[in-house]
């Protein structure tokens, strides 16, 4: 009898283009050594596998690396969705780091290197059939950004920002490691399908509900879910501003999509519905009610990155009612936590897009004040930041964010959970003071500049002038670099677009 298997190897292409680009880009590096041939390089292959995703998944349902009728690749609809918003998302993060590439001690061939190998991670998390593949995407993702985060040279929080999300990251990965051995020990099975059947079948083994916890809590950190949430802010402000775009999207994707897979295809409903409905009422109304009093621009968008957490948690909170344990419910359900991750990384990344714009080369995200007035000088780029906070508020005419609202609302009210609806419904308003407050402060009446009180040569001072607080206020006259401008248009364009359809994210999602 022969134990070799027949592989797939159209259902891996996208994952072959994804780690194919980080080879690439290293030998390109090595031999032609410009940095330019490089970052074009890296967006021919990130732009590849997203067509390579796209085509793939349209094709319908490939399995690959399957025993009987468990397999641990799985590349379908939902899969190839989130292999093209992994694609995107990097391919826009790599235009906005076209003023820290050029000509900065950052080396171009190492940060698009590590960027192809955290996109491979995504790419293989979506299609994930097992717990083990499972874990290892989603280590695959996060390890590269630990580099990523510290690449701050001479920053002491750049350089603490880094140590805290590796330890952070390190202990969520333990917790989570040590949840799927005790599933393994409970069920002798690790395919998460497999896993569903058996624990649908005998939800009484022992170790079961410590092992789901330990699940459960784990990719919580990833998600930066309260009381797990501590260490985004810091590593966000800390981060460079594009790593700080790629933390707030693609690693928030990414703990998403593995959160989700476990509670739609592995974890018993009637457990992790109560878990999760608790954390998405922690986590909308902590995050909403910190960010309301931030300074700092990063960190508010930190603290309400915590706060889209919990709203893209809620829908999964119907599953713990018995209304909401009802197939098409649930299914209902599921789509709408995809969906909302889609609608939100889309418009966080043209916020994140809008910053860089607005901030000096190489600065960091600098606080509120500096960005007053910044509409004024900039009319088109305060614009796309002011349309993309208006969005992530959930008001028109910030499309995306507005039908994101109501897709969860609605997955709420039809799973029978109308009081979670009400708290997200709460929680929107309150958001809506620090969203509309940062939009005003870009048009409003810029303070006069005075004489930077500052040393000569102090990282993160060129190219600004001090107010009277003493805040740095980015120069109006630079110019937008072409690759910013190119990454902002299109997060920009994208949002529009999905804002007009949402039922196509809502269908991509649904299958």
């Amino acid at each position: 009898m022969s134990v070799v298997q027949s592989v797939d190897n159209v259902a891996l292409l996208p994952a072959y283009l994804a780690a194919g680009t980080a080879v690439l880009v290293l030998l390109a590096d090595l031999l032609v050594g410009r940095a330019g041939a490089t970052v074009a390089v890296a967006c021919a292959g990130v732009a590849a596998t997203g067509v390579g995703a796209v085509v793939v998944g349209a094709a319908g349902t490939r399995r690959t690396f399957c025993a009987g009728a468990d397999c641990s690749w799985v590349f379908d609809g939902r899969a190839a969705l989130i292999a093209g918003v992994f694609a995107l998302l990097t391919l826009g993060v790599i235009g906005l780091s076209g003023p820290l590439l050029r000509g900065g001690p950052t080396p171009v061939g190492e940060y698009c290197f590590l960027l192809a190998c955290s996109m491979t991670g995504g790419v293989a998390l979506g299609a994930a059939g097992d717990l083990i593949t499972l874990i290892v995407a989603l280590e695959t993702l996060t390890l590269p950004l630990y580099v990523l985060v510290g690449l701050r040279r001479g920053s002491l929080a750049s350089a603490e920002a880094a140590v805290t999300f590796f330890v952070v990251s390190v202990v969520a990965t333990t917790v989570t490691l040590l949840g799927a051995a005790l599933l393994y020990a409970a069920t002798g099975g690790l395919h998460l399908d497999r896993l569903g059947g058996l624990l649908a079948e005998t939800p009484d083994l022992p170790l079961i509900p410590a092992a789901v916890a330990l699940v459960v809590l784990g990719l919580a950190f990833k998600v930066a879910a309260v009381p797990f949430h501590a260490w985004a802010p810091a590593t966000y402000d800390g981060a460079p501003l594009p790593v700080a775009a790629y933390l707030s999207t693609a690693s928030k994707l990414g703990g998403v999509v593995a959160l989700l897979a476990v509670v739609q295809r592995a974890l018993p409903a009637e457990v992790t519905g109560p878990v999760l409905a608790l954390l998405a009422v922690l986590t909308m109304t902590v995050g909403n009610l910190v960010a309301l009093r931030q300074r700092r621009t990063v960190r508010l968008l930190a603290w309400s990155s915590v706060a889209q957490a919990g709203y893209i948690l809620a829908p999964l909170g119907v599953l713990a009612l018995v209304a909401g344990r009802a197939g098409d419910v649930r299914a209902g359900a599921y789509a709408a936590t995809v969906a909302y991750a889609v609608f939100f990384v889309v418009v966080e990344l043209a916020a994140f897009a809008a910053l860089v714009a607005l901030r000096p080369p190489g600065a960091d995200g600098g606080p509120v004040a500096d960005l007053r007035g910044a509409a004024r000088r900039r009319p088109w780029v305060g614009a796309a930041l002011a349309l993309a906070l208006v969005g992530l508020a959930g008001l028109p005419p910030g499309l995306a964010g507005l039908f994101a609202k109501v897709t969860v609302v609605r997955a709420l009210l039809d799973g029978g959970a109308g009081w979670l609806a009400l708290v997200v419904a709460l929680n929107a308003v309150i958001g809506l003071a620090y969203y509309l407050r940062l939009a005003a402060t870009l048009y409003a009446d810029p303070v006069p500049p005075q004489p930077s009180p500052a040393p000569a040569g102090e990282p993160g001072t060129a190219g600004a002038s001090a107010t009277p607080g003493g805040g740095l206020v980015a120069v109006a006259s630079g110019r937008v670099a072409w690759p910013v401008t190119v990454a902002l248009a299109g997060a920009t364009a994208l949002a529009v677009v999905i804002g007009f359809v949402p039922q196509v994210v809502l269908d991509l999602a649904a299958r």
